[in-house]
């Protein structure tokens, strides 16, 4: 049993002050301060443990829908093949619930170890889950088959593919269009979202093959989850009318200093709050641990970074005071909106019954907004007082 007490509670919607009872890795329940005592704490469980909030703001632990947990990249050549992430970096991230997914190499980049690494971190203490597939069409997959990794194994939510980008398959409309209805029918089958994960490129194509891949049918343009939207400003002005006709929207985490992945995330949200895209359409992610290659105009590799799996939760806090924003609607981004779009039950929110994962922001003397304090995840506290006390496996 875990007692968070004197919390500030955005669940993400802001609820004010409250002890926060975990018990079971659940949520039991939001009580006012003062309702939980001590003693009657210890004739239910004598050995709970207490976090001190301190009147701090305490919000759902970040869902990544987009990480390469298990490494990325290699357009460079072997040597910029990233390594694994390690459980810390997750922590330190605030991230506990995670979608691992591959990149532009299908080929020699295996679905079995990102399954097994996905597996590695639940037994850690995170929540993680994988997409079958790459860039390419027709899939990589697991078992032979799109549908039938979706509905057989269970940590495989959904498809990778790529799309305008110069990396891709370049698939027809047609093979798009049974790319989504397998995912759509093997999510179904299995209790699952079955949502296509869209890694979108600057080619001018952008859209127009998602929309007419559902047109003249009852595919909904929500199966599909474009995401780095926000990567030049071509894409991102396509992107209102993409979102205004139901898509959602994934933005790459951008920092307003330099961004790595073309356009910051405030900008970028501005744009398409101010076009009209509803804001519970639009979603953050990090593509952490990929590797960010740079292209000259002939599409030689000139330059190479690494996603950071933190930029999520620092947007989130960079625009945590910023009033030309809502708070609510912008934490939802890295929290509700993508487990709702995702279908991952008990995440994204602080409520009762839902998952116990939880971030309590602020301390050493910072702004209440400006960097963690404690995490928790599936219940057990995984960082205390800015300190992660809980590693992975073959972390020192």
């Amino acid at each position: 049993m875990l007692w968070i007490k004197n919390g500030d509670v955005h669940a993400p919607k802001a609820l004010g002050v409250h002890d926060i009872l975990v018990s079971g890795g659940k949520i039991s329940g939001l009580f006012p301060v003062g309702a939980l005592t001590p003693d009657a704490l210890e004739k239910i469980e004598p050995d709970f443990v207490t976090l001190e909030a301190d009147g701090r703001p305490v919000i759902p632990g970040i869902v990544d829908r987009h990480v390469h947990f298990n490494g990325a990249g290699g357009e460079g050549g072997p040597m910029y093949r990233t390594p694994p992430l390690q459980l810390s970096s997750f922590i330190e991230a605030g991230v506990t619930s995670a979608v691992g997914v591959l990149g532009t190499d299908g080929a020699c980049r295996s679905l079995r170890e990102l399954l097994m690494k996905a597996r590695g971190l639940e037994a850690e203490g995170i929540s993680a889950w994988i997409l079958t597939g790459s860039y390419s069409i027709p899939s990589v997959t697991l078992t032979g088959d799109v549908m039938s990794d979706i509905c057989l194994i269970d940590r495989v939510i959904g498809l990778k593919m790529a799309l305008s980008d110069h990396r891709s398959s370049h698939p027809s409309v047609e093979e798009i269009r049974r790319a989504v209805s397998d995912t759509r029918t093997g999510g179904m089958l299995a209790g699952k979202s079955g949502v296509v994960c869209v890694h979108m490129g600057t080619e001018k194509t952008a859209y127009a093959p998602l929309v007419e891949a559902v047109e003249n049918t009852d595919v909904p343009l929500a199966q599909f989850g474009p995401t780095h939207i926000a990567r030049c400003e071509a894409l991102l002005k396509e992107s209102i009318a993409y979102g205004r006709r139901g898509g959602y929207l994934d933005i790459t985490a951008e920092s307003d200093e330099a961004p790595l992945f073309g356009i910051s995330t405030r900008n970028a949200l501005r744009f398409l709050l101010d076009g009209g895209v509803p804001s519970e359409r639009i979603t953050l992610s990090s593509d952490g641990n990929g590797s960010m290659a740079r292209f000259d105009a002939r599409g030689n590799v000139i330059g190479m970074g690494i996603g950071s799996i933190r930029t999520v939760l620092r947007a989130i806090l960079s625009l945590w005071d910023d009033k030309t924003f809502d708070r609510e609607a912008v934490l939802a981004m890295g929290t509700s909106n993508v487990a709702d779009h995702l279908g991952l039950r008990g995440k994204g929110r602080i409520e009762k019954g839902a998952d116990a994962d939880l971030l309590v922001l602020g301390g050493g003397g910072e702004k209440p907004a400006q960097k963690l304090r404690h995490v928790v995840a599936k219940g057990q506290v995984m960082m205390r007082d800015g300190i992660v006390v809980r590693k992975g496996t073959f972390e020192e």
